[in-house]
């Protein structure tokens, strides 16, 4: 009896080993056409929606194919496996670059471009979502409009908005490329470009790779000394916006560098020396006018 135990024990654990052999090898060496058809990425597609599919069985479908002993799911798998931080982050996609993509198994110039044109299709459709509302006197339109293309940038880059007498959109350029903690710009290059497209206004705009908005010393002071030399060339800045993780700074809402502030300040002490100079005039000619009626000086 203890004989017979032991043999249907001996022989329910092979079982066990063999199952389990065989799902590994099934979810990782088979065949598309060798899974289920209800687990195949495509058939899943047609019979529930592409709604119902996960993000490694919608990038499947776009790569079709596999390579020997990597099927298109694996391969899926793999390429957003390269994050950092977990392993199915469709955001990956948007950081990845020909050679990273090249290094993945399976993964040849072909699908390298496919899946890097794949990228820039979504940060069009992305923007072209808020293009129609795009306003340049409003920073949260702005913001969006500008996210998906600066948020997952591993290095800082500034950007140049010019804007004519209608606050519309005349030109963009990008102005540096900085390191990761600061991003390197001129004054003098910025209104050079701004001169050229004969701007009336400009914005600037960068990203923070760490994906923290919150404006640093450099960002405050880059801010001011912009702002004071476009005030002597009669360029405004009209605002500064950090795009960070799917959200945003902007000095004109958070009032960091007020410069209508500064202009009034400006001119309300150009009023005063104005009026000063008017009573200085006003008592000379009175006093001009009392000399030659009465033939006497005025003190």
């Amino acid at each position: 009896m203890d004989l017979l135990y032991l043999q249907l024990f001996i022989a329910s654990y092979s079982n066990a080993i063999v199952s389990k052999s065989l799902y590994k090898r099934m979810n990782q060496t088979c065949t598309i056409k060798e899974m289920l058809e209800d687990e195949r990425p495509y058939e899943k597609c047609l019979r529930y929606g592409v709604e119902n599919l996960s993000n490694a069985e919608l990038l499947a479908v776009l790569l079709r194919t596999g390579t020997r002993g990597t099927n298109s799911l694996e391969m899926a798998r793999n390429i957003l496996r390269t994050s950092e931080q977990e392993e199915d982050n469709i955001l990956a996609v948007h950081q990845l670059t020909m050679e990273k993509l090249k290094a993945i198994k399976g993964i040849g110039t072909v699908k390298a471009t496919q899946i890097l044109c794949l990228s820039e299709l979504a940060k069009r459709l992305s923007k072209a979502s808020v293009k129609e509302s795009l306003i340049f006197t409003s920073p949260s339109t702005i913001a969006d409009y500008y996210m998906e293309d600066l948020r997952h940038r591993k290095q800082e880059h500034m950007k140049l908005l010019m804007l004519n007498t209608k606050s519309k959109l005349i030109g963009e350029t990008d102005i540096s490329k900085g390191t990761v903690n600061a991003s390197l710009v001129s004054p003098r290059e910025l209104f050079i470009e701004a001169l050229e497209k004969n701007a009336v206004s400009i914005i600037l705009m960068h990203n923070h790779p760490s994906g923290d908005p919150t404006p640093s010393k450099n960002d405050i002071l880059l801010t001011k000394r912009v702002t004071d030399a476009g005030n002597l060339i009669g360029i405004e800045l009209l605002d500064h916006i950090i795009i960070g993780n799917n959200c945003y700074i902007s000095f004109a809402e958070q009032r960091l560098y007020d410069n209508r502030k500064d202009i009034q300040c400006l001119e309300i002490y150009m009023d005063w020396i104005l009026a000063l100079m008017r009573s200085k005039f006003m008592i000379k000619k009175e006093c001009h006018m009392a000399r030659k009626k009465y033939n006497c000086y005025c003190k």
